[in-house]
Formats: structure tokens, sequence, C-alpha cells
């Protein structure tokens, strides 16, 4: 057997556990080449707390869901994220039904809204790295026809702020300041770092084991 000491022993990393149920952020991780060894949702209550800004709101969360599922998995790197969509201080919530995303829409038809994205990385040992990620984005003066035809579609369900910028809606956006990949679900340069110091560059980085 070789030596675990010799230079020439291979290096394995961690596994990466992805702590979400978001086929939207596999897909974004696939894109910088990273395909987590597990998916386990952390399944913990997303309820706003009373005066809770969105960009503490979406900090908790991550936190909240990576310590759960690093509570599980204490020898693996466990990466967990929370994004929200919010009008000033309103955090907008992930419609579930035509009534809450034609909500959103119409609040958000002409206007200026902010994307929040926290991103958390859990370690073997505890050690917790965790990056914020605020993206602005303005829509057109939405039309009820534009509305209505948006509804059919039904890419709505279960998106923050009733839309997905990635999908048909993403005529409605008329100006975006800052990273696009965040207002899909996962900001790909701060996670891509992240990764990379935890030895998960994926594309144009070190490969995950030696």
């Amino acid at each position: 057997m070789p030596n675990p000491t010799s230079p020439t022993a291979p290096t394995v990393l961690p596994s990466l556990v992805l702590a979400s149920a978001s086929a939207r952020r596999l897909d974004l991780l696939a894109q910088i080449g990273v395909i987590p060894d597990l998916v386990e949702p952390a399944d913990i209550d997303e309820s706003v707390r009373k005066g809770e800004a969105p960009r503490g709101h979406a900090e908790r969360l991550a936190g909240e869901k990576a310590a759960a599922v690093a509570a599980r998995h204490v020898a693996h790197i466990v990466l967990a994220a929370d994004t929200v969509v919010a009008c000033g201080r309103r955090i907008l919530p992930k419609a579930e039904s035509e009534a809450q995303a034609e909500t959103c829409l119409r609040l958000l038809s002409g206007r200026r809204h902010v994307v929040v994205s926290a991103v958390c990385l859990v370690l073997p040992g505890g050690t917790v790295r965790a990056r914020t990620v605020e993206t602005a984005v303005r829509f057109k003066r939405l039309e009820a026809r534009e509305i209505d035809t948006y509804m059919r579609t039904g890419e709505w369900r279960g998106k923050a702020g009733g839309y997905a910028i990635q999908g048909h809606a993403a005529i409605f956006v008329a100006w975006i300041n800052g990273s696009y990949s965040n207002v899909v679900g996962l900001p790909l340069f701060e996670t891509h770092s992240l990764l990379n110091g935890a030895g998960f560059a994926g594309l144009g980085g070190a490969p995950k084991s030696g």
C-alpha cells in the first residue's frame, strides 16, 4: 500500500454535498465543471422573520441550510445558497400560485429591484466561508397581456419574485447591473472562488482529486 505521507500518494478531497433541491443550481454548477457527489436539501423553515432585511434573510437561510446538512456530513464539504428578490426592504415570495406570481410581476413592472444571493460553504472541521452578491434589475413596464402570456408558461412556479430570467422573462429585463448567474440562482464567480479555495475549482482550476 502507498505510504499516506509519501509525496507521490494521491490526495483525495472530501466529497461535495449540495444542500439544495434547486435544479437550476445543479445546472449552474455543471457550467463550471462542478458535480456534487450528493444532493441533500436542508428542509428548514424559510419564513421571513419580523423586521428581517433581504440581505440578512438570505445570509441567515444559507447559513442555516449549510449547518443543517453539515451536521449530517461532518467529513464532507457542504455548499448551500439562498436567493431573495426584493423591492426595497420587501422580500417577494417564491411564487406557488398564479395570484402570487401576478402580484409579483405587477409590483416589478417598470421598477428596479434587487436580487440577493448568499452562498455558504462548510468545510470538514466546521470552518465556514461565505459570500453575498447583489444584482440590480429593472423591468420594463409590463402590459396585462404580457403578464397573462407569461402565466401560461408556468415557469414562474417556485421562482423567487415570480419569474425566471433564463426563460421567457428575459424579455422583461430592460437593464441589469451585476451578476447574471446570481439572478438565475447562484453567483458563479463567487461560488467558484469559494470552491477553488476548497479544491473544487472545476473549469480553470485544480481537479477535484489528485
